[in-house]
């Protein structure tokens, strides 16, 4: 015999049950519950890249603060980031 979790025995719908359970926890437990159901909802959706999430990123940069960066950023990084000596 197949045994039933009290989800299944109950004619209760899902829903309302998960509401009223989610009545009972604390604030804390509530935000657990819905980063666990987030989480749930997007796991099988494809995943970005790191490049992909830069490409959005530069997508929304001004033009201007583009034009604005050095040309030389990639030779002297470390000037542009630590302020040493250009080379």
């Amino acid at each position: 015999m197949i045994s039933q979790t009290p989800l299944e025995a109950s004619s209760v719908p899902t829903t309302d049950t998960l509401i009223e359970k989610v009545h009972q926890l604390s604030p804390t437990q509530q935000q657990e519950a819905l980063t666990f159901i987030e989480f749930l909802l997007h796991r099988d959706q494809p995943r970005q890249t790191i490049w992909d999430k830069i490409e959005e990123r530069i997508a929304k940069l001004p033009e201007d603060a583009i034009a604005e960066l050095p040309s030389d950023s990639s030779e002297n990084l470390d000037h542009y980031l630590y302020g040493v000596s250009k080379e």
